[in-house]
C-alpha cells in the first residue's frame, strides 16, 4: 500500500493528502472534499506510513495491516468503525492476532477502520505493481543460496572536486619602485 503523503491531523476529521511544501508551512488537502488548507508546525501531523501497531513482538506498520484486509476483503470496504468495541477488536484480531490489547485503545482500532473505510471510498487504496505481482507469484517462490557481492567502486580524490582541498591562490603585492 502506498500511504506516503496521506497524513492526519490532530483536531480534524478525516484525512489529509500533501500537496505543496514551503519554508513554513505545508498546504494539505482534504481527501473528502478536495479543499485545501495550510498546515503550520504548531498542528500535529502524523503520516499514515509512519503509523504502525503495537504487538506483543514487534511493531505492524499500518500499510501491512491494510493490504491484509483488502487482500481478505476482496478489495471491498470493511467493517464500519461503529460497531461494538468487541466486534472491532476480533476483526482486528484476525488481521493482527497478536496486538498488545494494553498499548492499542479502542479509539485506535475506530481510527483504523475509519481511515481503510475512507481510503477505500476516496480511490486511494491501492496495491502498488510489484506488490500485486507478489501476491499473485507466491507459489513461484526461488530460493536463492549464495549471491555474489560485486566490489564496491572506489572514488579517486583527483576526480571528485569535492574532495580536493582548495589552495588559496597567491596574493601578488605591488612592489615599490627604486628610483
Amino acid at each position: 500500500m502506498d500511504l506516503k503523503d496521506i497524513i492526519s491531523i490532530s483536531g480534524k476529521t478525516g484525512l489529509f493528502s500533501v500537496v505543496g511544501k514551503s519554508k513554513n508551512n505545508v498546504i494539505v488537502e482534504s481527501i473528502i472534499d478536495k479543499k485545501r488548507f495550510p498546515i503550520f508546525n504548531t498542528n500535529r501531523i502524523s503520516a499514515l506510513s509512519d503509523i504502525s501497531i503495537y504487538t506483543y513482538e514487534e511493531e505492524v506498520l499500518l500499510s501491512d495491516i491494510y493490504r491484509k484486509i483488502h487482500k481478505s476483503n476482496d478489495g471491498k470496504p470493511t467493517i464500519n468503525h461503529s460497531e461494538s468495541t468487541e466486534k472491532l477488536r476480533s476483526k482486528l484480531e484476525e488481521f493482527v492476532p497478536n496486538f498488545d490489547k494494553e498499548q492499542v485503545y479502542n479509539s485506535d482500532i475506530k481510527k483504523l477502520f475509519q481511515w481503510y473505510n475512507l481510503l477505500h471510498k476516496t480511490k486511494k487504496l491501492k496495491l502498488k505493481k510489484s506488490e500485486k505481482e507478489d501476491s499473485k507469484s507466491d507459489k513461484d517462490v526461488v530460493k536463492v543460496d549464495k549471491i555474489e557481492k560485486k566490489p564496491k567502486k572506489q572514488i579517486s580524490k583527483k576526480g571528485n572536486t569535492a574532495l580536493r582541498k582548495q589552495v588559496p591562490k597567491k596574493i601578488q603585492t605591488p612592489q615599490k619602485k627604486s628610483g
